[in-house]
């Protein structure tokens, strides 16, 4: 994935996501399994956002790593965190100094 075709086409994907792309991501370039191999390679991570799962699923078709023959895994995030702290205390700590 380090050809300048490659480069554009993820360029091209990113733009064409539009309001929906919420962080663009990065590649991971060394891993380490633990546990069971499930035989499936991170291989990076790029962000979206979308009304439900499908319309995720349906933004995620178009992406460059298909072409490549790749795989895509899309998921839905459940905010339980907000940086390094539960959801929980973050909401009773707003306003604290110190």
């Amino acid at each position: 994935m380090g050809s300048a075709e490659a480069a554009a086409a993820w360029t091209a994907w990113f733009d064409r996501l539009g309001e929906n792309l919420a962080d663009r991501g990065n590649p991971v370039f060394t891993r380490h399994t633990l546990g069971e191999d499930a035989g499936t390679q991170l291989g990076g991570y790029t962000l979206v956002t979308a009304e439900n799962l499908d319309a995720a699923v349906a933004l995620a078709k178009d992406c460059p790593m298909l072409a490549e023959g790749g795989a895509v895994e899309v998921g839905e995030l459940t905010p339980l965190n907000r940086g390094t702290r539960a959801a929980a205390d973050v909401s009773s700590t707003v306003g604290e100094v110190g």
